[in-house]
């Protein structure tokens, strides 16, 4: 069994795969505001920073796994802190742990990111998205609190997730550490419900056809992380697996 480092272990999605990681007799270090091993504010550089700094305390240098669960919605209408949060609260602390997971067995990385990254093909060009890329925080934020829809910030949050994943597959692969996402579609979450319970927000996610007619359960995402984390996943590498009864194959039919 391995040491697997968590974020957003609170609660949710991340929650779940904890408890469903801790069942197969992994040791989980988990970093969240609360009820974690490592308490850290992924908002900030600061606590990014503690969080990796901790995290490498708590497991001697070596890591088998990470799993960063940390997200936040954008009905909370902090567009600036989701994006923080949603982006570089997960490549911060990717990067930073790599060398931990260098040392570790048959090392693998997750991140939780969102079938809603590909909703609109033009999120590639948003300067938002551009400026997360380059990691110019400062301007990511400054053009997310600008106006922008929280929604809108939390999608591009998300689509700016999955490109970093996937430009990492290269320099992660000859580190001999896999890399992936999980996309997931609605699940029902503490984050979802705040959506749901958001006016207008609300009637956008229930109008969001699911195919096969229900949202996902948290525990249901758990276990694709453990199915990636895993041996049978050794050539999986750089990849973003879809999680969301159908919904985007049903929207973007002839795009994969």
């Amino acid at each position: 069994m391995g040491t697997i480092a968590i974020s957003g272990c609170a609660t949710g999605i991340g929650a779940a795969t904890r408890k469903r990681l801790e069942a197969d007799g992994h040791r989980l270090i988990g970093v969240d505001i609360k009820d974690a091993e490592v308490i850290a504010d992924l908002s900030t550089a600061e606590g990014r920073a503690r969080a990796s700094s901790e995290v490498l305390r708590h497991s001697a240098q070596q890591l088998d796994g990470v799993v960063l669960c940390a997200g936040l919605g954008g009905h909370i209408r902090d567009n600036a802190r989701v994006l923080s949060v949603n982006y570089f609260g997960a490549v911060d602390l990717l990067d930073g742990l790599l060398p931990a997971l260098r040392s570790g067995r048959e090392p693998a990385a997750v991140v939780i990111c969102s079938n809603s990254a590909q909703l609109s093909p033009e999120f590639g060009s948003l300067p938002v998205v551009a400026a997360m890329l380059a990691g110019d925080e400062d301007e990511a934020r400054r053009i997310a609190a600008d106006g922008l829809p929280g929604q809108l910030v939390y999608m591009a949050s998300k689509h700016a997730l999955g490109c970093a994943v996937r430009r990492r597959a290269a320099a992660w692969g000859e580190a001999g550490v896999r890399l992936n996402a999980v996309a997931p579609g609605p699940v029902r979450t503490p984050l979802l419900q705040g959506g749901l319970d958001t006016p207008g927000d609300g009637d956008m996610i229930r109008a969001f056809k699911v195919p096969i007619g229900r949202f996902g359960e948290p525990e249901e995402i758990a276990n694709v992380v453990r199915f990636l984390l895993g041996p049978e996943c050794a050539f999986v590498h750089g990849s973003i697996w879809y999680a969301d009864g159908g919904a985007d194959a049903s929207l973007r039919p002839d795009r994969f």
